[in-house]
C-alpha cells in the first residue's frame, strides 16, 4: 500500500516558476511553427493523387501504434511508480507522467521533462531529496539504454544509418554529432553509474575541481549542487535490491522500445513493410533523435518536422505523403500530449497546491 502523504506545502518560488513554465500560453508558438512548417511541406510537395495510398491504409499497423503508444505510456507509469518504491499511487504515477511529458512539450527539448520532475514528484508528497534521487535514476537509466543500443543499431544498419540522399558535407557533420552526443551521453552515464554505485563523494569532487578551471567557474556552484545531489541520490538508493533495478531497468527498455517503434508502426500502415525495413527505420529513428537533442525550440517543435522528411521519406514514397506522416507522427507523439496535458495541468494543480488527495 502507497504511504499516507502528508499535506502539501505552500506554493514556492519553484512550484510558481513551473506553473510559469507549463501555462497554456506557452503553446502557441510550438504549435504555430510545427503547423507552419508541415503546412509549408504540404504547400511544397502537394500533388493531386499523391495521399491514394490512405484508401488502402492497414488497419492491423494503425491498430498496432495504438497499441505501442499505450503500451509506452503504461510503461512509464508503471516504471515511475516502482522507481519511487511505491510511493506514488497508481492514480498519482499516471498524473505525474501526464504533466512530465506536457512538461517536455513545452519545453526546449535538451531539457525536457527531467527539469521539472523533480517539483512534479515534490508536490505529489515525496520529500526533495528522494525526489532529485528518482530523477537522477530515471535519467541514468534513459541514458543507459541509448548507450547500450547505439552500438546494435550501427551494427543493424552500418553506414546506411544515415541518409543518403544529403549532400556529402551535412552527413559527415551528422556523424561527427552523432559520435560526439554518443562519447557525451556514455560519459554522463558512466559517472552517474559510478556516483550512483561506487563513490558518489569522488564524483563531486571531480565535478568541482573541473570548474575550477578559470573558463568554468562561474558553473562551480551548479557543479557542486548536482554532485549533492547525486551524494543524496546514492544514500538514498543505497539497499535497493535487485529486483528494483531490474524493474526499473526492464520498464526503461520497454519504454524507450515502444517509443523508437512508433514511426515503423505507422509508415507500416501505408508503404510495405517487413521485418527488416522495420529494424532498420528503428535503427534511422535513433540518428534522428540526436537531431531532436539539439533542437532548442519547445519539442524540438519545427525541427523534429523539417528533419522528419530527410531521414524517412525513402520508406514512405511520395513527398506529399512523407508530409502526411509528419503530421500524423506529430499528432500521436506531440500534439496528443500537449491536449491532455493542457486539460489535467489544472485539476493537478489544484489538488498539489490545494491540498486536495
Amino acid at each position: 500500500m502507497p504511504q499516507a502523504q502528508p499535506a502539501p506545502a505552500p506554493p514556492t518560488d519553484q512550484d510558481a516558476k513551473l506553473l510559469q513554465q507549463l501555462r497554456p500560453a506557452r503553446l502557441v508558438w510550438p504549435v504555430l511553427i510545427g503547423l507552419g512548417v508541415v503546412g509549408f511541406l504540404f504547400w511544397r510537395s502537394y500533388k493531386p493523387g499523391d495521399l491514394a495510398p490512405l484508401a488502402d491504409a492497414k488497419w492491423p499497423w494503425l491498430l498496432a501504434t495504438l497499441l505501442v503508444l499505450w503500451a509506452r505510456d503504461a510503461g512509464y507509469i508503471y516504471r515511475i511508480r516502482y522507481i519511487t518504491q511505491k510511493q506514488l499511487s497508481w492514480r498519482q504515477a499516471f498524473d505525474v507522467i501526464v504533466i512530465w511529458e506536457f512538461a517536455s512539450c513545452v519545453l526546449p527539448s535538451a531539457a525536457g521533462g527531467t527539469a521539472a520532475a523533480p517539483v512534479i514528484l515534490t508536490k505529489e508528497g515525496i520529500p526533495l531529496g528522494k525526489s532529485l534521487a528518482y530523477t537522477i535514476v530515471t535519467a541514468f537509466l534513459d541514458n543507459l539504454y541509448y548507450v547500450l543500443m547505439v552500438p546494435l543499431v550501427v551494427w543493424l544498419a552500418g553506414a546506411a544509418l544515415y541518409p543518403r540522399d544529403l549532400q556529402s558535407t551535412f552527413v559527415e557533420t551528422l556523424r561527427v554529432l552523432f559520435v560526439v552526443s554518443y562519447v557525451a551521453v556514455s560519459a554522463y552515464a558512466g559517472l552517474l553509474l559510478y556516483a550512483l554505485f561506487v563513490n558518489p563523494f569522488a564524483v563531486r569532487r571531480l565535478l568541482v575541481r573541473l570548474t575550477s578551471l578559470r573558463f568554468l567557474r562561474r558553473f562551480r556552484r551548479l557543479a557542486y549542487r548536482q554532485g549533492q545531489e547525486m551524494v543524496n541520490a546514492s544514500a538514498q538508493l543505497r539497499g535497493a535490491g535487485w529486483r528494483y533495478w531490474w524493474r526499473a531497468s526492464l520498464s526503461t527498455f520497454f519504454v524507450w522500445t515502444a517509443r523508437y517503434a512508433v514511426i515503423g508502426c505507422l509508415i507500416g500502415a501505408f508503404a510495405p513493410m517487413d521485418t527488416g525495413t522495420f529494424l532498420f527505420i528503428f535503427a534511422r529513428n535513433i540518428t534522428y533523435k540526436v537531431v531532436l537533442l539539439l533542437a532548442i525550440t519547445p519539442g524540438g517543435s519545427g525541427i523534429a518536422e523539417g528533419a522528419f522528411p530527410t531521414f524517412f521519406q525513402s520508406f514512405i514514397g511520395t513527398a506529399t505523403m512523407t508530409s502526411f506522416m509528419v503530421l500524423l507522427y506529430r499528432i500521436v507523439t506531440y500534439y496528443f500530449y500537449l491536449l491532455l496535458g493542457t486539460l489535467f495541468l489544472p485539476r493537478w494543480a489544484a489538488r498539489v497546491f490545494g491540498g486536495q488527495r
